[in-house]
């Protein structure tokens, strides 16, 4: 999931060398706090967030299979 969610963060930005994902676990489900260039930000999220939700549905999707609650938080540093 992680590597998933790094190539579609990396596909999208100017920097991709900081991308970052940290992975933890709490009462939501498996958390993916995904951080970016700050001049990326607005790129991983996208126009109303269009590109922030189409991320986590692909996430979501892809964790299905794997029957685990995922949620991706994207985080300005």
């Amino acid at each position: 999931m992680e590597q998933l969610i790094r190539v579609i963060a990396r596909a999208l930005v100017d920097h991709p060398d900081d991308v970052q994902i940290r992975v933890r676990e709490n009462e939501r489900g498996v958390v993916y706090e995904l951080s970016v260039h700050p001049e990326d930000v607005g790129k991983v999220i996208g126009k109303q967030g269009r590109i922030a939700k189409a991320l986590r549905t692909v996430v979501t999707s892809a964790a299905v299979k794997e029957r685990k609650r995922v949620v991706v938080d994207i985080i300005s540093e």
